[in-house]
């Protein structure tokens, strides 16, 4: 009978254990995208320095309506071309080191099937010039357990690199240089 009391508890634990493995929810997803750029970074920085200044190189992206310049807490309402409008809003800004991070601050699951992002872009120098590195980390749309095929980690995934990517190809073309 104590056997069988010691498999029971066993038992019991392993599931309790599992269950929460099982039943996690979403968990977050990165994607770095970089571009080399036969330019000098200070060349590559003018082009994307201005926060509320994607639309004038991101093919993806109609229209900004921005606040706050480049200070912290700045936000801007960007209009994607594929239809619909996401709200970000600027985390940290430093000229210096060529940089900038943002969040998402109000989702859009339609435009872009995520539910939070927040990313970072950079210019440093490289042998060619410039590397620009834009990355993500991000959730799925459908933060429940089991999404649907076009929200979730997949289409996340997808969904971010094609827009990281799609910028930063156009920039390297605007500014004259391939990856």
């Amino acid at each position: 009978m104590m056997h069988l009391q010691k498999a029971f508890v066993a038992l019991a634990l392993a599931l309790v254990v599992a269950a929460p493995a099982h039943a996690h929810g979403p968990t977050p997803q990165t994607v770095a995208e970089t571009a080399t750029i036969a330019r000098a970074p200070a060349d590559v920085w003018r082009a994307i320095a201005a926060f509320s200044a994607i639309d004038t190189w991101h093919p993806g992206i109609a229209a900004v309506e921005a606040t706050g310049g480049n200070a912290i807490g700045a936000e801007r309402r960007v209009t994607l071309r594929s239809g619909g409008v996401i709200v970000e809003s600027l985390d940290e800004y430093d000229a210096a080191k060529r940089l900038y991070s943002y969040r998402l601050y109000q989702e859009n699951i339609e435009a872009i099937p995520v539910s939070f992002y927040t990313a970072k872009i950079v210019v440093r120098p490289s042998a060619a010039g410039s590397e620009v590195e834009w990355s993500a980390r991000f959730y799925r749309a459908d933060t429940g357990n089991y999404p649907p095929d076009h929200l979730n980690d997949a289409a996340a995934k997808t969904a971010m690199t094609t827009f990281l990517r799609a910028g930063l190809d156009a920039l390297s073309a605007k500014l004259g240089a391939g990856n």
